[in-house]
C-alpha cells in the first residue's frame, strides 16, 4: 500500500522506508515554535529537566506575539522570560515588538519553514505551513521543550482525509469560506487525529492566501494537520524567501485514506461561522438580521496583504457604521508596510478603522478588542467558542474579510453584494 503526502515526510524524517497509520515514530525535526505564552512553561520544563542546550540554535523560532507590547506586568515577565533564553541559546530566529508579526504568518513569509520540513510549535495553529508541503502540527510545551533540545518528537502516523477540490472560487468567496463549508460538512471531530490532504484541479486556482488560511483551521476540524500538494504557486512563494533547498513529496496514487471528500469551489458561496462551534455555518443568504458591535480583520487565518486588499476594496468610500467599532490588524511588520504603500492604511483610517500593530490580540480574548455582555463580533479569526474574545454571553461569527467588511459598514452581518 502506497503512502499519504503526510506519511512520506515523516517516514523521511524517522529514517523509514515507510510508514503507516498507527505506527509510533520518532522524527527529526526542521523547527520548533513557541510563542510568548507557551514558550514560558517549555523554558520551566526545559530548566526542569536539566537540559543546558538547544540542539541548532537556527531551528528554534520564538514569537512574542500574544501580548505584545506587552498589555500588563504578567505579560511582561513571560515575554522577558523569553528575551533571556533567546539571548543565552543565540536563539536566530526570535521576534519581538518592532520585528515581530502573527507567528503562522510571519514564518512562511520570513521563509523559516519550506516543503518538505517537519515543524512542531506550541500552538495549535501550526498547522498553516501545511499549506507549503510541510507536515507542521501544534504540541504541548512539554514536547515543545524536548524538541528545543533533542531536535525530535514522537508522533503517531494520522491517517488521512482526502479532500478533492474542483471548480473556482467565485467572486468575494475566498479559502476562508472553503475551510468553514468544510468544517461545517464534517463537524469539528470530522478530522480527529487525522492529516487533511487537499488535492484535485481546483486546488490551482488556490492562492498562497487561501491555502495558509484552508490550513490554518485544520485543527478545527480536528486534524494533526492540513496538507497541499505542491504546485508552481508553492514554488513560486518560496523563491527568493527560503535559502536553500527545499524536498517535495508527494501521495502515492494507491494511499489509504479514511474517507474522501469532494468540494466544488464553483458552488461555494460566502460563509458565516456561528456561535459557539466552527461547525455552525450558514451561508451568507441563510444568516437573517444579525446586529453586531464589533469587526476584527486579522488574525494568523486571515490577516495576510491579499485579507487586507480585500478589506479596503469594499471599504474604500464608505463608512462603518457608527454602532460598529472596526478594527484592522495587519499580521506582520511587512504586510503594516504594504498597506501604507499601497494605500490601505489611509481607505481604513477614513472608513473610521482602528489599524493595531501585528497582534493576536482580541482573536484569544488578550486584549485590542474585548467583547462586553450580549456584544457580537464579526471576525476573521478562526474560533468562536463561549467566551473566546471576551465575555461569556458576547458572541463571535467567525466569517472572510470580505464579509466582515461588509458587516462593519452595513452595522450587521452582510456580504458585499448588499453594499
Amino acid at each position: 500500500m502506497g503512502m499519504t503526502m503526510t506519511q512520506k515526510i515523516l517516514a523521511a524524517h524517522a529514517g523509514l522506508d515507510e510508514v503507516k497509520a498507527g505506527q509510533l515514530i520518532r522524527a527529526d525535526l526542521d523547527m520548533v515554535l513557541g510563542n510568548d505564552i507557551t514558550t514560558p512553561v517549555a523554558i520551566r520544563e526545559f530548566e526542569k529537566a536539566g537540559f543546558d542546550g538547544v540542539f541548532d540554535r537556527e531551528k528554534i523560532s520564538l514569537v512574542m506575539d500574544h501580548f505584545t507590547p506587552n498589555k500588563d506586568i504578567k505579560s511582561a515577565e513571560q515575554c522577558a522570560q523569553c528575551r533571556t533564553f533567546a539571548r543565552r541559546f543565540d536563539v536566530e530566529h526570535f521576534y519581538d515588538v518592532g520585528r515581530m508579526g502573527i507567528e503562522h504568518a510571519l514564518l512562511p513569509e520570513q521563509g523559516i519553514v519550506k516543503a518538505g520540513d517537519c515543524i512542531i510549535g506550541a500552538d495549535s495553529h501550526t498547522c498553516t505551513y501545511g499549506a507549503l508541503g510541510a507536515f507542521s502540527t501544534g504540541v504541548g510545551s512539554t514536547d515543545m521543550a524536548v524538541g528545543m533540545a533533542t531536535g525530535q518528537a514522537w508522533f503517531k502516523v494520522p491517517e488521512a482525509l482526502k479532500l478533492n477540490l474542483t471548480g473556482k472560487l467565485g467572486e468575494n468567496v475566498t479559502g476562508k469560506d472553503v475551510i468553514l463549508h468544510i468544517i461545517g460538512m464534517i463537524g469539528v471531530d470530522g478530522a480527529l487525529y487525522k492529516s487533511m490532504e487537499f488535492t484535485g484541479e481546483g486546488v490551482a486556482s488556490l492562492t498562497m492566501e487561501d491555502r495558509l488560511c484552508i490550513a490554518n483551521m485544520a485543527i478545527e476540524a480536528g486534524g494533526k494537520n492540513g496538507i497541499f500538494p505542491v504546485d508552481g504557486i508553492t514554488e513560486e512563494y518560496m523563491k527568493g524567501r527560503v535559502d536553500g533547498e527545499w524536498t517535495v513529496f508527494a501521495a502515492d496514487e494507491d494511499a489509504e485514506y479514511a474517507a474522501e471528500y469532494t468540494v466544488d469551489l464553483s458552488a461555494l458561496k460566502p460563509t458565516v461561522s456561528f456561535p459557539h462551534l466552527p461547525e455552525n455555518t450558514k451561508t451568507i443568504d441563510e444568516v437573517g438580521d444579525v446586529p453586531i458591535q464589533q469587526v476584527v480583520i486579522g488574525s494568523c487565518t486571515n490577516g495576510r496583504i491579499e485579507d487586507m486588499a480585500m478589506a479596503a476594496k469594499i471599504l474604500q468610500g464608505r463608512q462603518v457604521h457608527r454602532d460598529v467599532r472596526a478594527i484592522i490588524i495587519p499580521a506582520t511588520q511587512e504586510v503594516y508596510k504594504e498597506c501604507i504603500h499601497s494605500g490601505y492604511m489611509d481607505i481604513f483610517i477614513d472608513a473610521g478603522c482602528v489599524v493595531s500593530t501585528p497582534t493576536c490580540g482580541p482573536c484569544l480574548g488578550g486584549h485590542m478588542g474585548i467583547l462586553a455582555e450580549g456584544e457580537r463580533c464579526v471576525a476573521t479569526t478562526n474560533r468562536n467558542f463561549v467566551g473566546r474574545m471576551g465575555h461569556v454571553k458576547s458572541e463571535v461569527y467567525l466569517a472572510s474579510p470580505a464579509v466582515a467588511a461588509a458587516s462593519a459598514v452595513v452595522g450587521r452581518i452582510a456580504g458585499p453584494d448588499e453594499l
